[in-house]
């Protein structure tokens, strides 16, 4: 079986990894933010790349095991386990099995375990939380379809942008669109920003109403 989606050029991965989540977002009509509970397991720690969809039976993660020998070099995983999170899917073992791969990054809208090992392997990992009960081998779910994550939905090829804040899906179609939208807003707040450094206030700069006397 092959999974050899399009993904998006290194050129257009490599811009998009120069835009904070949270620019993006704002940029795209504050469209593609996953669940605010998934957030890096070190805060450091910054992901963008093509999507490499999972779905993954609650509490089951062979899908995840085999998605790390099916993803290409650069590739995200992108994990829906069908709303069984309280269990780690994904620790020491799979990191650096993942890491061998030279994948960019997992984010998976479950729990994962052995953060401290996780941090140390250095490989990104993106969960809702950590969680030491464990998965089963049971067959089941899919690779490379279309998720949805919240009310986000995640094809194989998407740019999936990552850090501190948050994590943010692109539409590998929308990327120029999006991208160029992002600019824009960092360009228009460098220009707010140093007339704050001037003494303008946000009241001012963004034409509000002051406060009624």
């Amino acid at each position: 079986m092959s999974f050899d989606f399009l993904r998006p050029d290194a050129a257009t991965i490599a811009r998009a990894a120069t835009f904070p989540s949270a620019t993006i977002h704002e940029a795209m009509g504050r469209k593609g933010a996953l669940p605010a509970a998934i957030k890096p397991v070190s805060n450091s720690w910054k992901i963008c790349g093509p999507a490499f969809t999972v779905v993954a039976k609650a509490f089951n993660n062979i899908n995840i095991h085999r998605a790390i020998y099916q993803a290409k070099p650069g590739d995200i995983l992108v994990v829906d386990c069908g709303g069984g999170f309280e269990a780690g899917y994904f620790g020491e073992i799979m990191a650096h099995a993942a890491q061998q791969r030279g994948l960019a990054g997992l984010v998976i809208d479950a729990c994962v375990r052995d953060a401290d090992l996780l941090e140390e392997i250095g490989f990104p990992v993106f969960s809702r939380g950590l969680a030491i009960q464990g998965t089963t081998k049971d067959e089941g779910g899919s690779l490379a379809q279309l998720i949805r994550i919240g009310n986000v939905d995640v094809a194989p090829g998407d740019i999936i942008n990552g850090d501190r804040d948050g994590v943010v899906v692109i539409p590998q179609g929308a990327a120029k669109a999006a991208l160029d939208a992002s600019q824009s807003r960092e360009d228009k707040e460098a220009r707010t920003i140093a007339s704050l450094k001037q003494g303008k206030s946000t009241i001012e700069l963004y034409g509000w109403a002051p406060l009624p006397k």
